[in-house]
């Protein structure tokens, strides 16, 4: 004979368990709420996969603690993809430069234009490497200037500087690593004669280059495949595209704001 189901109500079940009746209609309704901060978050990760939580809580204004706690108990993850460095064979024994790190002992970049960092990555596209350099403002973390070639060399990381000023007053100092391109004549020859101070890193030290090591992380994370990309021409399009995104709606977590919202705060303050 098979007994008849009973039927608890909620007060039973509370005495059952221990608890008072408040705390499982709060339990309940915690769950309904949660679920909908989850759809909240998976939708602002859709299109950026590498926001942690506290970039996350910045873009939907919530509490930080309660991002992780929701993103912890969904088991939602940033994406995070570790960038491999650059490093020709040539530049492995060549001697320290003798340029040195003019910026790690600025304890604070107070305004923009004052110190650019540059570097280059590389991009795997249709069988072949493709390579991007971009210049970095400190101040703002902005990119002010980038250049694509399918060779690594002075022309790169010049074509970027070329670029940047095209819109962009020069900068007092501007940082990079002490790679050859860095360190060629032509590049250095036209820093000095516009008046920019060079800084370098020691070597095999990326993170003495770190704001430019942040933007590519997160930068060939929302890039993603660009073997989606037939013509050069589509895959410019859109590296202008994120570029763009980064420098005017992407939220940075030093920041707590895009660049460019925190660009004009600066000019605001200044009157300008």
């Amino acid at each position: 004979m098979v007994a008849n189901k009973v039927k608890l109500t909620k007060k039973e079940v509370a005495q059952k368990l221990g608890v008072s009746v408040s705390s499982l209609y709060y339990k309940a309704k915690r769950e309904s709420i949660d679920l909908e901060v989850k759809g909240l978050i998976e939708t602002i990760m859709d299109s950026n996969p590498d926001y942690g939580h506290k970039r996350i809580a910045l873009a939907l204004k919530m509490n930080k603690k309660r991002i992780l706690r929701v993103m912890k108990k969904y088991n939602l993850k940033p994406y995070r993809r570790r960038r491999k460095g650059l490093i020709k064979k040539k530049d492995i024994n060549k001697p320290n430069s003798k340029y040195q790190n003019l910026i790690k002992d600025i304890a604070v970049v107070d305004k923009p234009n004052l110190v650019w960092a540059s570097d280059f990555t590389y991009l795997k596209w249709q069988g072949r490497f493709l390579y991007l350099s971009t210049i970095i403002d400190i101040y703002g973390r902005n990119i002010v200037g980038f250049n694509l070639s399918n060779r690594h060399n002075k022309e790169l990381v010049l074509g970027a500087l070329e670029n940047a000023l095209t819109s962009n007053p020069k900068p007092s100092i501007l940082h990079s690593d002490q790679g050859s391109e860095y360190d060629s004549q032509v590049y250095l020859g036209f820093c000095q004669t516009i008046g920019i101070n060079i800084s370098m890193s020691n070597k095999s030290s990326p993170w003495e280059n770190s704001y430019q090591e942040s933007f590519y992380s997160h930068f060939k994370v929302q890039l993603a495949d660009i073997n989606r990309f037939y013509d050069i021409a589509e895959l410019i399009e859109e590296i202008s595209k994120l570029i763009w995104y980064h420098n005017n709606e992407r939220i940075h977590s030093v920041l707590k704001c895009p660049p460019k919202m925190y660009l004009e705060s600066y000019y605001k303050k200044m009157g300008t």
